[in-house]
């Protein structure tokens, strides 16, 4: 039995899961832990390649930049590898790839210099915007003063085009004059526990269902038997293509529809769910599915429970990752590095 997968409209290029931090509420389980692999800049033309034609670009157009339209550069830190996410944004400029943008946490931005140098010259290549990434998971790691002088210059060079995620904590850190890093503990003691989370975006999935359990109340695995992973699992829009071939749904991480190197068949002919048990227990039966495919292989449910239906499905894939090789839980260091 095969299953379709919606008509693309956007996507993010992993051009590494290699990061300058290791932080709590990582989707993709990013860290400095791993292998410094890049993609080939021959992956890097096909599948960009493969991308055009497909991506759709802001609704306020083509040098306009939106979050979920458009093609976005991301890791990992793309700019660890500065010359490759140049040769990428020029590749997708040349390929005619509307409504670029990276995204960034701004480790590099050490001087105005620099920082102003970098994004001139990707802007001269053709990348519309930029998207910095701000919360108290980065300021563990990134004095504030490099994410407040990568906006400030940004704005100088992109205009409108920059994209602050999330601007409530960017405003909460200048009101509360943070300097340099401030770990989450010292954080949490000037705010409180709400004061993380309350009226701010955050997925509890990746590596937050185990570094912020904490922070949440936990749920037995039957409270999210009965809830679907469509569409956020199969969807057009701000899906993943990594540097290992895989293409990944959304922001599921450690989850592959498919070898994009293959993405034209595979978007026309669909995926073979027989060939691929979890995903068919995600896409047609939920968890109730994939926890009894697991619980018939030994799986035993936690009894403290689950922060939320992407927490019980990742302990789920962590727990098969390392019992059989699975093609679709890929790849698999994701699952090392939670």
């Amino acid at each position: 039995m095969k299953v379709k997968i919606p008509e693309l409209i956007s996507a993010g290029l992993i051009l590494s899961y290699r990061c300058t931090a290791e932080c709590r509420h990582c989707m993709y389980a990013c860290t400095p832990k791993w292998e410094d692999r890049w993609i080939s800049q021959k992956d890097l033309e096909e599948i960009l390649s493969r991308l055009a034609g497909k991506i759709k670009p802001s609704p306020w157009g083509k040098d306009a930049v939106s979050l979920n339209y458009g093609l976005h550069f991301t890791g990992g830190e793309p700019f660890l590898n500065f010359e490759l996410l140049v040769k990428a944004q020029e590749i997708a400029e040349e390929l005619g790839i509307p409504s670029t943008f990276v995204e960034t946490n701004c480790y590099w931005c050490r001087d105005d210099n620099v920082t102003r140098e970098k994004l001139k010259l990707l802007k001269n290549k053709g990348l519309k915007g930029i998207l910095i990434s701000v919360n108290p998971f980065y300021t563990e790691y990134i004095p504030f003063e490099r994410t407040e002088r990568c906006i400030r210059i940004s704005k100088e060079i992109f205009g409108e085009n920059v994209m602050v995620y999330q601007v409530e904590y960017y405003h909460q850190f200048k009101k509360l004059r943070i300097k340099g890093r401030i770990s989450l503990k010292d954080y949490i003691k000037i705010v409180g526990k709400r004061g993380l989370t309350e009226k701010v975006e955050l997925f509890l999935m990746g590596r937050a269902a185990y570094r912020l359990k904490e922070l949440y109340p936990l749920w037995p695995a039957e409270n999210f038997f009965e809830e679907p992973c469509i569409p956020s699992f199969l969807r057009s829009w701000h899906n993943h293509f990594d540097n290992y071939g895989n293409f990944v749904p959304g922001y599921c991480g450690g989850i592959s529809l498919g070898n994009w190197h293959k993405l034209d068949s595979l978007i026309e002919e669909g995926i073979d769910v027989g060939r691929h048990p979890v995903l068919k227990f995600l896409i047609k039966e939920d968890m109730k599915g994939l926890f009894q495919f697991a619980k018939e292989k030994g799986y035993r449910k936690k009894e403290e429970g689950y922060l939320s239906k992407c927490h019980l499905c990742l302990d789920i894939r962590k727990y098969l990752v390392s019992k059989e090789n699975l093609e679709e839980l890929a790849p698999s260091e994701f699952y090392e590095y939670l």
